[in-house]
């Protein structure tokens, strides 16, 4: 089948905007997910509220958080903030870098801030320690503590902040933004929808873009493959036409019209499919496994498990299966050739009364056909369920162990969605690639039987020059010497034959059943080229002739 891709070469610039598009549509696909994630944990958790950089705070609230901040990292937020006149703290145009860093830095100040201040028994107990009064916080104690024992008290802290997992330290940094916010008459509620809705616009746009790149890609793929169909049944055509009855009888006619339609349709159908599956697969599997390992690489192994299962049913439907595609094409042209033989010789089959053994013929050729397409395509059927078997089982497994890791912390509802999805994602490139894989070996035979006539070496050959035949009235025909011995036979036909037909005389040939007597005719329009001598049309040899 690769022999074939020279034919490609034509579309080269459409298959590269295929590619593209591929990508684009990987990377909405891809992206998707991200967002539902995003909807659930941010929108719908967080309230909006994407991470523990406020986008405006108050003075003394920045004054308590500088506390548990050291003085290079003091400096960092007062370079990216801004103090207005009402006294607020404003962010500036920041970076998707400098917002992480910002991040990481208000984190566990927030946390500590939001516990010291909470109504806990923890917290009454640090007041009596400290001998507090009544409406003093401990925020404001600590912010008149001498440098060395307010150190002491955020080492201790550090200490139980740092065996906390990541999660429950950034979701502590954002109930203490909401409760700044809060603080600050801010509308949350307002926050929250506006979230809500620039994200699903995003998701819709994105949804937007998958449709136009599938269906563009769809469109040009056909288009690819139609042309290729085009040129490669152009070719074969102009080459069967070249063959000579050597090449017939190597082939069969019936051979050659099923390697002429059906041969060339399903690797049309299989080259319309390899640009919209087979390389769209991999980019969506590579990129599904890239997103994973962002999202939660402690689950990672169930997709492991996923693709390993696949691959044991793949491999056993292989097993089972394969040998029978292959057989399909065989099966097809011997239903052409019992067909073809019945049509052409129909009349001879009333004839001789042979209506019966004719339909048997048929009817075997019929019903091996018939069983083989049944038995591939029950194996079909059965790998489908299967596959969706598998799914559903790899998703219960993901949100069991999934539970887990969000009631310890370690994990968000939206991000076991996402990894779902992801999942899903990387499974159902699988698939594909699972049933091109099916579809490739029967488009395989039939490249190589395509090959194989467009291949094949002619036993005649036009000459370089024509020779121009002399214009008489006593036109000839003329055998000198010819012997003839049919390709692979040890034994000649003819041997040795010698005679003239003149123009306006009439020559008989005679002889018995199988003597040669069309093989002699077969040799003037050079069906045949001669073993050895001469077949003379008006003086000239017709291997001179074009």
């Amino acid at each position: 089948m690769l022999k074939l891709v020279k034919y490609l070469k034509k579309s080269a610039g459409i298959i590269v905007v295929i590619i593209a598009l591929l990508f684009l549509q990987a990377y909405c696909d891809l992206s998707l997910p991200s967002y539902t994630s995003d909807i659930i944990n941010v929108g719908i958790q967080q309230g909006g509220i994407e991470d523990a950089v406020p986008s405006q705070i108050r003075d003394e609230s920045l004054k308590q958080l500088f506390l548990f901040m050291t003085t290079k990292e003091q400096q960092v937020v007062q370079k990216h903030y801004e103090q207005k006149e009402d006294g607020l703290w404003k962010l500036k145009d920041v970076t998707k870098d400098e917002r992480e860093e910002l991040n990481s830095i208000f984190a566990q100040p927030m946390m500590i801030a939001l516990t010291l201040s909470a109504d806990s028994e923890e917290t009454k107990q640090m007041k009596e320690q400290m001998q507090l009064p009544e409406g003093v916080s401990i925020l404001d104690a600590m912010m008149q503590m001498p440098q060395e024992q307010l150190d002491q008290m955020k080492s201790q802290m550090a200490e139980k902040i740092e065996d906390m997992p990541e999660m429950m330290v950034d979701q502590a940094s954002v109930s203490y933004v909401k409760a700044e916010y809060k603080a600050q008459d801010m509308d949350l509620d307002q926050l929250q929808s506006q979230y809500m809705k620039t994200t699903g616009i995003k998701m819709v746009a994105m949804a937007l873009v998958i449709m136009v790149a599938s269906v563009s890609v769809a469109f040009l793929s056909c288009r690819v493959a139609a042309g290729f169909a085009r040129d490669v049944r152009e070719d074969v055509y102009k080459k069967v036409v070249s063959f000579s009855n050597a090449e017939f009888n190597k082939f069969s006619t019936a051979s050659l019209i099923t390697r002429s339609t059906n041969d060339v349709q399903q690797i049309q159908l299989v080259m319309s499919m390899i640009f919209r599956i087979v390389l769209y697969a991999p980019i969506l599997g590579i990129g599904g496994f890239m997103k994973v390992l962002n999202t939660n690489t402690s689950m990672a192994w169930i997709i492991g498990v996923a693709v390993g299962s696949i691959l044991l049913v793949v491999l056993v439907l292989f097993a089972v299966a394969m040998p029978r595609f292959k057989k399909l094409q065989t099966l097809i042209d011997r239903m052409n050739l019992v067909t073809r033989e019945i049509l052409t010789g129909l009349s001879v089959i009333r004839a001789f009364s042979t209506e019966k053994h004719e339909e048997k013929r048929f009817e075997d050729a019929n019903q091996t056909l018939t069983k083989t397409n049944l038995f591939v395509n029950r194996c079909m059927t059965f790998m489908m369920p299967t596959m969706m078997l598998i799914m559903n089982l790899i998703t219960l497994l993901i949100v069991y162990v999934g539970a887990h890791s969000i009631d310890d912390g370690l994990m968000q509802v939206g991000d076991m969605m996402a990894f779902i999805q992801y999942t899903m994602q990387i499974i159902m490139s699988f698939l594909m690639l699972t049933m091109m894989s099916i579809m490739l070996p029967r488009a395989s035979v039939s490249g190589n039987r395509i090959s194989e006539v467009l291949h094949t070496s002619l036993t005649i050959h036009d000459p370089e020059k024509d020779k121009i035949q002399e214009q008489s009235k006593e036109s000839s025909v003329e055998f000198k010497h010819v012997s003839f011995a049919y390709p692979g036979a040890s034994e000649n036909v003819l041997t040795d034959l010698n005679f003239v037909a003149k123009h306006g005389e009439t020559t008989a040939i005679i002889g018995s059943t199988g003597s040669g007597k069309s093989t002699l005719v077969n040799l003037i329009p050079r069906f045949f080229d001669v073993t050895e001598g001469q077949v003379l049309v008006n003086g000239v040899d017709v291997r001179d002739m074009k």
